[in-house]
């Protein structure tokens, strides 16, 4: 069994290890989860992941608690079919589909993965909608991940509410050359808010405001869209994405209390430009995609194709041994679409901790990322 430290990062050292040992079918035992961060161990986002993964290959998880900083996954094989998963937070849910990705990479022609998440959609310290579906899946396809999120229903924080869904289907891995992504081709500019804000004009100013924002940074076509939609809570985000002949990037920005829709555009537009003078119009050598995108993909970029294409066969060999252990109920929140044992009643998760306030409908959010 592998020993992993995870003292000196988050939660992505944890998703990234529950992926690639769904994947390769190599168990591991991680201590100092999230030992980095203010407040260490699992959170309930953290744990949806390590359900979810749990549940799409039928580990064996010990220590999956509220704030513990340990944790062993034991994987079998990853079994095709539908699950669900609730974080009862704002936690994001983009996150726990970022975990479950790779898995695609085992799935035979006719299979499919499916999970139905609810949680938050554009929320601090993840992807917002926009960002993961306009940049971080397109990129996972070219690299031959057939992977598609749907969200119904957007989730800001504090009440979370928001709806998706992750397919992952069979496909061609292959490797991702981005060594040579090209100059910017165009800029689009994506400004949500919720319904409740309407009034205000919040999605109209945020994109109006971007555009013009924009006009000093490049000469790229610019092209904007303003669109409202429903949540439990008010809140806003806009998003850019950087077109280019072989990659992507995306740079998001979430709404404040107090803070103006103009600023919030402002703020998005400045981390493209950064961006703009270290990235590929900046000269060849450069990054091709943003920080976050390149700390996403990282998973992907360690299973080179000819191990996946082996994985296959690998977990099949498994599954005889697999099979005779004794089922071990794991308090997942998720349910396949097949018979499982009934898990023990798990204690309640703590409830998330107050944020700055109520918002108003006027030209505010939820904590920006």
């Amino acid at each position: 069994m592998l020993e992993l430290d995870g003292s000196a990062g988050g939660g992505q050292l944890l998703r990234t290890a529950l992926a690639l040992s769904a994947v390769t079918g190599e168990p591991f035992e991680m201590a100092g989860i999230r030992g980095d961060r203010p407040e260490p161990g699992l959170k309930p986002q953290h744990l949806a992941a390590v359900e979810a993964v749990a549940a799409a290959c039928d580990a064996e998880v010990t220590d999956a608690d509220h704030g513990s900083e340990t944790l062993t996954f034991e994987p079998g094989p990853v079994r095709p079919g539908t699950y669900e998963v609730d974080i009862e937070t704002a936690g994001s849910v983009l996150l726990v589909f970022d975990a479950l990705l790779p898995l695609a990479t085992t799935l035979d022609d006719g299979e499919e993965l499916v999970v139905r998440a609810t949680g938050g959609t554009d929320v601090k310290w993840a992807p917002t909608t926009d960002h993961y579906r306009r940049v971080r899946l397109p990129l996972a396809r070219r690299a031959g991940v057939a992977a598609h999120a749907a969200v119904s229903r957007r989730g800001f924080y504090p009440a979370g509410g928001g709806e998706a869904a992750l397919t992952l289907r069979s496909g061609d891995p292959q490797p991702l050359d981005l060594r040579d992504p090209g100059p910017t081709e165009r800029v689009t500019v994506h400004s949500v808010a919720a319904t409740a804000l309407a009034d205000a004009d919040v999605a109209e100013r945020g994109a109006r405001a971007a555009r013009q924002a924009l006009r000093d940074v490049t000469t790229c076509p610019v092209e904007t869209a303003g669109d409202y939609v429903e949540s439990d809570s008010p809140g806003a985000v806009v998003t850019l994405v950087a077109h280019a002949d072989a990659a992507r990037a995306g740079f998001d920005a979430l709404g404040e209390r107090g803070k103006p829709m103009e600023d919030v555009a402002a703020a998005a537009v400045r981390d493209y430009e950064q961006f703009r003078r270290r990235g590929p119009d900046a000269g060849s050598g450069r990054p091709a995609v943003d920080v976050h995108t390149a700390d996403q993909y990282t998973k992907n970029s360690r299973m080179p194709p000819r191990r996946l294409q082996n994985t296959r066969r690998r977990q099949q060999a498994r599954q005889e041994n697999h099979a005779r252990r004794q089922p071990t109920p794991r308090g997942s929140d998720l349910t396949p679409q097949s018979l499982r044992p009934t898990p023990p009643p798990r204690p309640p998760r703590p409830p998330p901790v107050p944020g700055p306030g109520v918002l108003v409908p006027r030209d505010v959010a939820p904590p920006g990322r």
